[in-house]
């Protein structure tokens, strides 16, 4: 009696020569060829393009200033601001059109920025795309309102109450308005670092397990980034900035493990 080897056989599958390039997620979906200076045109557009989006939203807010000039006093309740040369509350009013129209602009940015880097990215890639964007900005307008309730306020507090009983407090309004923007919006930027870990993770540059391995350089890093970031030198601002920091830290590693890297 002789038997078959069909049913006993399985197809051999050459595997030689295939890598995870090959996979369907590494594609570059509509890749179209695009010349060096094609490319330096579309980013000379998309600059193009951001930059008036930031002149239109700084010329509304500079017509707008004022409101938001108050709103921004409001945590240094009790303080007389002077106008110390001609024209100083002029420059004020647009710095902080400027910056107000840079945040208001920011998405209509991040909408070139996607545009200009979304036909070189793999279809993995492009999964990433919207929760980074998503993550990215909720981040930052997290970190302005972090700073606006607690750290201006602590840090105005400490300035305030250290030596009432000696001088007068009347401050310099441009002063002011160079320390509260440059403290929100390094604070709004050091709340990207959980973006920064989940982009690291997904990626598989760097694994949870990594960085968390690396703790005891973080909190140190995390004192020099608070000392670094905050324009004043009081360590009640630069210690709730170095919590925050840790906190979004270890946060982003628990993210990372989550999503399983």
């Amino acid at each position: 009696m002789t038997t078959s080897n069909d049913a006993a056989t399985t197809p051999d599958i050459d595997l030689e020569g295939y890598n995870d390039s090959d996979s369907p997620d590494n594609e570059l979906p509509g890749e179209v060829e695009m010349s060096l200076f094609d490319h330096l045109e579309e980013l000379r557009l998309r600059i193009f393009y951001s930059l008036i989006a930031v002149v239109i939203s700084a010329v509304g807010c500079f017509i707008a200033v004022k409101p938001l000039v108050k709103l921004l006093e409001v945590p240094a309740h009790g303080i007389k601001f002077l106008q110390l040369a001609p024209g100083e509350f002029f420059f004020v009013s647009i710095k902080v059109a400027g910056y107000s129209g840079l945040v208001i602009a920011s998405p209509f940015i991040l909408y070139q920025i996607v545009q200009f880097v979304l036909p070189g990215l793999t279809r993995k890639e492009r999964r990433l795309l919207a929760p980074v964007v998503f993550g990215s900005s909720i981040l930052f307008l997290g970190g302005l309102v972090f700073a606006y309730l607690l750290l201006i306020p602590a840090a105005l507090n400490f300035f305030i109450t250290y030596g009432a009983d000696v001088v007068e407090q009347s401050w310099s309004i441009e002063k002011y308005f160079e320390f509260i923007l440059l403290l929100l919006f390094s604070t709004g930027l050091a709340f990207q670092i959980p973006i920064v870990q989940m982009l690291l993770g997904a990626l598989n540059i760097v694994s949870s397990a990594q960085m968390l391995a690396g703790w005891r350089a973080v909190i140190m890093g995390a004192v020099v980034l608070g000392a670094v970031l905050t324009p004043s030198t009081d360590p009640l601002t630069q210690s709730l900035l170095a919590g925050a920091v840790l906190v979004l830290y270890f946060g982003g590693i628990g993210f990372v493990k989550l999503i399983g890297k």
